[in-house]
Order: C-alpha cells, then sequence, then structure tokens
C-alpha cells in the first residue's frame, strides 16, 4: 500500500511501455472528479499510456465492455456504486485486470479491506506525481509478469502433450539413467539400450565425447562383441539365460559388468583433434547431421581408412550428440556380428535415443556445475565467516579515512589562510598591542593544525607480529571474501596462483586487510561488467 509520504524504490518510470501494456490496451481512470480525471490522464500520457476515463461504474464496465483495459485506477466513492463494492467482480470477471484504488481518505482499515479483495495497490489524493508514476509502473510489471507466466505454464503443457510418445518409448531409459549416480553409468545404461533385443538391437554401441577443454573427441566407453566368437556366447548367455533390459541395467548399477572390455580399448583408441573438419566424425557434431556409412562410402563424406580399421567394419551409422549450446560427441552403431543392414527407421530411433543421450550428458555436467558452485560458495561463506571482523575493520578504515580527508581538506585550508594572514599582517603593522593579538592568532592556529594532525591520523604505530606465511592461499582467501561482491556487479575474475606461492615472514591480519582495500578499490573502479586477473 503506498501513500503520499512514501519514497518510491528505483523502479524507473521510463520503462518502454511496450514492456509492460500492448499497443491495444489503455489505461482507465474511473472517478466522478473531472479534476482528478483531468489531472491523472495528464500523467500517464506523458508517459505516453493510452488513457480512457468514465466518471461511475457502469461507465467502467462500458469501457471493459469497448477496449482492452491493462489497468484501471478507481475511485472507491462513485456515484452508483462504490468501488470497493465493484472490486470483486472485476477481480473474478477480469483476471488479467491490474487495480490501483484512488481515494480521498486514508481509513486503513478501507485499503486493507481493498486488498484483502484482490486491488494491486493503494494511493490517496492528493496524489504525488512521481509515487503515482512509480505505482503504476510497478503495478503494470508485475501484470505483465502474471500472464507471462501463465503463457509459459500453457506452452508447457503443450510441450508435455507432444512428449507423451517420447517418453513411452522411452520409459525404460529414463529410468535407468535417472536413477544413475555416475556419468559412466549413465552413458553405459544409454549402450545397453541400444544393444539391448529390448532396445535397438545393434550388435555394438560406440559412444565418443569432446574432452573438457573441447580440443578432442576421445572415445569413452562401448558396449558389444570384440570379436564374432565372442558374440556369439554373449548372445547365447542373454538368450538363454532370458535377460531382459531392466536385468541389464541392475547389472550395471551394481557394478556386475566389466569395464574394461575389449571393445572399451577399441573405442578408446579413438582421438581426434576437433580442428580436424574433414574427419567424418567431427563433420556429424559440427553440422549436427547423422551419417550412415555403407561399405565404406557415405556420400559426399570421406571415411578415414584409420576409423575402419579401428572399428574393423566398414558399415556402421553415426549419430551427433548435441546440447543447444555446444557439440559433445557422438555415437557409433553397427551390426558387426549379424551383418544386419541399418535402416532409415533404424537412423530415426537411434536418434531418439542420442537425444536423450545428449539430455543426460548436459544433465550431467550441469549437475557437476552445481556441485563446483556449491563447493565454492561453502567456500566463500567459510572465508567470509572467517574474514567478517577483517571486513568490518577494512570498511570502518574505508569510512573513517575518507572522513578524515575530507574533514582534515575542509578545515585546514581556511586554517592556514587564517594563520598565513595574521603572520602577514604582524609584518606589516608596528602597533606593538595589535601585533600582540596577531601573534596570539598565529600560535592557535599552529596549534589547531598540529591537533588535526593528531586527531585524523590513521596510521597506527604498533609492533606486528610477523610469521611464515604462504602467500598464494591468503590472496586467494581474499578474493573469496568478494566473490558476491563481484558477482552483483557481473565482474569475473581470473586467479593464476597454482600451488602455495613464495613463503614470506609477514602479518597475516594487516596483509589481509591491505589485500581488502586493495581487490574492494579495484572492484570500485570497475565500471559495469568487467574482467580481472
Amino acid at each position: 500500500m503506498n501513500n503520499q509520504h512514501g519514497s518510491p524504490d528505483t523502479i524507473s518510470i521510463s520503462d518502454p511501455i511496450n514492456h509492460l501494456v500492448t499497443g491495444e490496451e489503455s489505461i482507465a481512470v474511473i472517478d466522478d472528479s473531472p479534476e482528478i480525471v483531468v489531472l491523472l490522464t495528464h500523467y500517464l500520457k506523458k508517459q505516453r499510456f493510452k488513457v480512457c476515463s468514465a466518471g461511475s461504474s457502469s461507465g467502467l464496465y462500458k469501457l471493459l465492455a469497448e477496449k482492452k483495459i491493462a489497468l484501471v485506477l478507481l475511485d472507491i466513492g462513485l456515484p452508483d456504486k462504490n468501488g470497493d463494492e465493484v472490486l470483486p467482480d472485476l477481480i473474478e470477471s477480469h483476471p488479467d485486470l491490474s487495480i490501483i484504488m484512488v481515494t480521498g481518505t486514508t481509513d486503513l482499515d478501507t485499503a486493507l479491506a481493498c486488498l484483502r479483495h484482490g486491488a494491486d495497490d493503494y494511493l490517496t489524493k492528493p496524489v504525488n506525481p512521481e509515487l503515482f508514476l512509480h505505482t503504476v509502473n510497478v503495478t503494470l510489471k508485475k501484470r505483465r509478469l502474471a500472464i507471462n507466466n501463465r503463457l509459459y505454464q500453457e506452452q508447457l503443457q503443450k510441450a508435455n502433450s507432444r512428449m507423451q510418445f517420447l517418453h513411452q518409448l522411452n520409459l525404460k531409459m529414463n529410468s535407468a539413467y535417472l536413477n544413475t549416480g555416475e556419468l559412466d553409468g549413465i552413458l553405459q545404461a544409454i549402450l545397453v539400450g541400444i544393444t539391448s533385443d529390448d532396445g535397438l538391437k545393434f550388435n555394438r554401441a560406440f559412444m565418443a565425447l569432446f574432452n573438457e577443454d573441447c580440443s578432442y573427441l576421445e572415445g569413452r566407453l562401448a558396449i558389444g562383441p570384440s570379436s564374432r566368437e565372442e558374440a556369439g556366447k554373449v548372445w547365447q548367455a542373454i538368450e538363454a539365460d532370458g535377460l531382459q533390459l531392466d536385468d541389464i541395467l541392475e547389472i550395471i548399477q551394481n557394478k556386475k559388468i566389466k569395464e574394461d572390455l575389449t571393445v572399451n580399448n577399441i573405442v578408446k583408441t579413438l582421438r581426434i583433434q576437433a580442428d580436424n573438419h574433414d574427419h567424418i566424425l567431427i563433420a556429424s557434431c559440427r553440422n549436427k547431421k547423422s551419417i550412415k556409412v555403407i561399405d565404406g562410402m557415405a556420400g559426399d563424406d570421406t571415411v578415414p581408412q584409420s576409423l575402419l580399421k579401428v572399428l574393423g567394419e566398414d558399415s556402421f551409422a553415426i549419430v551427433p550428440l548435441y546440447s543447444p549450446s555446444q557439440s559433445l560427441g557422438v555415437i557409433i552403431v553397427d551390426n558387426f556380428v549379424t551383418r544386419t543392414p541399418i535402416t532409415d527407421q533404424d537412423m530415426s530411433d537411434l536418434e531418439i535415443f542420442a537425444s536423450q543421450a545428449s539430455l543426460a550428458i548436459e544433465h550431467s555436467h550441469l549437475h557437476e556445475g552445481m556441485v563446483r558452485k556449491i563447493a565454492e560458495l561453502e567456500q566463500v561463506t567459510e572465508e567470509l565467516e572467517k574474514n567478517k571482523d577483517l571486513l568490518v575493520e577494512a570498511e570502518r578504515s574505508s569510512a573513517i579515512g575518507m572522513m578524515a580527508a575530507q574533514l582534515v581538506h575542509a578545515i585546514r585550508n581556511p586554517l592556514t589562510s587564517i594563520g598565513a594572514t595574521s603572520r602577514l599582517l604582524a609584518k606589516k603593522t608596528s602597533d606593538s598591542y595589535i601585533v600582540r593579538f596577531l601573534n596570539i592568532i598565529t600560535k592557535e592556529t599552529a596549534k589547531i593544525e598540529s591537533t588535526l594532525e593528531d586527531l585524523f591520523s590513521i596510521v597506527e604505530s604498533r609492533e606486528y607480529t610477523l610469521q611464515k606465511t604462504s602467500l598464494f592461499p591468503l590472496i586467494r582467501k581474499s578474493v573469496m571474501a568478494f566473490y558476491a561482491t563481484m558477482k552483483r556487479n557481473s565482474i569475473t575474475y581470473a586467479l593464476n596462483l597454482d600451488g602455495k606461492g613464495p613463503t614470506l615472514f609477514l602479518n597475516e591480519r594487516r596483509i589481509r586487510q591491505a589485500f581488502l582495500h586493495l581487490i574492494r578499490n579495484s572492484i570500485e573502479a570497475m565500471a559495469g561488467a568487467a574482467y580481472s586477473k
């Protein structure tokens, strides 16, 4: 609730109105006082809002029927029906309508009743222009957020309906990797789904992912027999034991499957530079395009002989893994044992699994990033708790120093002028009586200058205990104390300080305070987003 004595927050009243209302929407001023209508209309039109008005509740309903109204400025005392009586019906019949009650009374109970019945805010007459425009902007922003939220919810519901079919196809896979903690377990479960009879029935599946700095595409995991003889044993065992997808996933989760199979040794020989754009695997990633290789040929794409030699197979399919922000890797599948041709439908089904794999990998990356961020924030919290006294002392020292400098400057200049003038006059006059008083002025001025030096000097003369201290951890801790401040100011930083650095004899507390002052000064000197190293 607002009144005339409140001070508006720092929300600009010059925000583009197209962010608040559409081109067809208006603000309705409903008041039986023509003077108030003219005044409020003037304020709103000055901000380029479309405005319409009425002097009664019936006029309001007519405007609502004829125009698109975004906001109603509703007077409580209307001739045909009070505004607070109209309010419940407006809230029920026009859920997207924002309402600000305007009245000449300052009855708190009335204001609270209006707010309880759904009014967005409450203003009293006479209206303060700045507060009025601030309230209008805040109310329209809140309305726009509510409308956007509802639209997003509707879009999510539509997207959810479209995803139901995909959800049914991948229910087992979703359950598998959502319940698997480590990324390797997630990836292995996906490859199992691709090779299982309950899945896509490919004989072998390989996965290669970009390394952390995206400089190389490296083989990560593989599932399937490494030779035709081993293949027969594996598939016979699966058929004899009646293993289904759920059984295989349980084996993975219980770590009963060997991780260093021969096929994993094969895939780990894959290591391709990310800038080798002619390589078929890199081309698939860059172009986000699935590629089918038949008898060593892939249309316009060249298949390296080294890749054919590593896989020991000349017919296979490549499907890229990617997120909206980056390429993640590829999945390679073949029918090394059965020699069954890979159809277009197989490719479509594989792309569905690849999309799930991409989501799983991206989710894992986000989780790892979140864990690192949490650890970083915990370290920040710990450092802030340890160093809060230092931060307070640094703030106090900074404030005292600034105040002292300002006071010394403000007092010393006129004081110096007084002393210099009295000394000059003492030399110019021969009247001993006057000279005596001028000397007194000169002497007392010197005393005051000396007192100023004593009062405002913040240099502490004390002995400090020195001890051997590693420098780099000291700097890192000092920087972490300003982590939140730098985030707020969009400042990124890099610390190229590996290890403990040189060991020096110093007083850790005083050096930390010096670092805190330096870092704070650097932050204050950076305007807007910046990078610090």
